[in-house]
């Protein structure tokens, strides 16, 4: 039986690790990132995949960095002949990638070479994607560079968000895998290289990628706020300030009229100009210090004419 090392941290990873578990893989550890304050509260919380490994009584190992001598050494006491990873968020050292008799892969949610790093699910929903899929490949020194060892693809839906394509990505990153690791096992997958040429990258969102522009058009807008729900979450500022943005809809209008302005209020939403003469409909926000809500609780108690003209993300777009 093939020895496995599992290495893998959020919630995306804990279906592919249940997959191995399922089609009875020996898997002799599970690494994952270590345990972290999480919430208002900060309260220490394991990650999903160490949850995950201990109901099976798998051991867990959880250093900050595999690169760590300690770390590396503890690993290849494991003896893997596999290591699969799944959003693990490093790039493994060489002694590594070497050791294992059949190599080490990845299960990334992108249908490389598009979308490298660590982000590409958001990346798929900002630039408007229509499709996106899974692809698992070998692993090397560089950023998701290494050979392909298969891919599968999904359509992305007009109301997809990163929370729903995250999760159809993660079932079907588990489906592949299992369709795939018996072929790898017994040598009947060719892998192929990448058009290095081709690829784009994903990295990490930054905050200042998380602001609204309302010059912008109406479509790269939508996608703007699906692309960052339900994290890290669109924002804009109204009356000087934030209002992270958790759902909009996008509406015509009949002439161009000034970008960020509030045109029209009704019983469910705020309507907004955009750079084009299509509007933004909000129906779901966030006013600083409250709670996610819907646009219509937003505006009980309140005067809808007062919000008519306000200019949305001003200036003053500091937290």
């Amino acid at each position: 039986m093939t020895k496995i090392v599992f290495m893998g941290t959020p919630d995306f990873a804990v279906p592919i690790l249940r997959r191995l578990i399922e089609d009875d893989y020996e898997i002799v550890g599970v690494v994952t990132q270590p345990d972290r304050p999480v919430g208002r509260k900060k309260k220490i919380t394991p990650p999903p995949v160490k949850v995950e490994a201990e109901k099976h009584g798998i051991p867990v190992f959880q250093p900050e960095k595999v690169r760590e001598e300690t770390a590396l050494q503890k690993i290849l006491a494991l003896q893997p002949e596999l290591i699969v990873t799944a959003a693990f968020g490093q790039i493994l050292p060489k002694p590594l990638l070497e050791y294992p008799k059949h190599g080490c892969i990845n299960v990334h949610a992108s249908l490389l070479p598009e979308l490298r790093g660590g982000a590409p699910i958001h990346y798929a929903l900002l630039q408007g994607k229509a499709k996106t899929g899974i692809t698992i490949m070998y692993m090397e020194e560089k950023l998701d560079a290494g050979d392909i060892l298969s891919q599968a693809s999904i359509p992305i839906d007009e109301k997809d968000t990163v929370g729903t394509l995250h999760d159809k990505l993660s079932v079907l990153g588990a489906q592949l895998l299992g369709e795939t690791l018996p072929k790898l096992l017994t040598g009947k997958i060719q892998p192929t290289p990448q058009d290095h040429e081709k690829a784009t990258f994903a990295y990490n969102i930054k905050r200042e990628q998380e602001k609204i522009h309302w010059d912008d058009t109406g479509e790269n807008i939508y996608n703007h706020i699906r692309g960052l729900n339900p994290w890290p979450v669109a924002y804009t500022t109204m009356k000087g300030k934030i209002v992270k943005i958790w759902w909009g809809e996008k509406v015509p209008l009949e002439e161009q009229r000034q970008p960020g302005k509030i045109i029209a209020v009704d019983h469910d939403g705020l309507i907004v100009a955009t750079g084009n003469r299509t509007g933004i409909k909000i129906t779901e926000l966030q006013p600083a210090g409250k709670k996610r809500m819907k646009a219509t609780d937003f505006l009980r108690g309140h005067d809808q004419a007062e919000y008519i003209d306000v200019i949305l993300g001003g200036n003053n777009d500091e937290k």
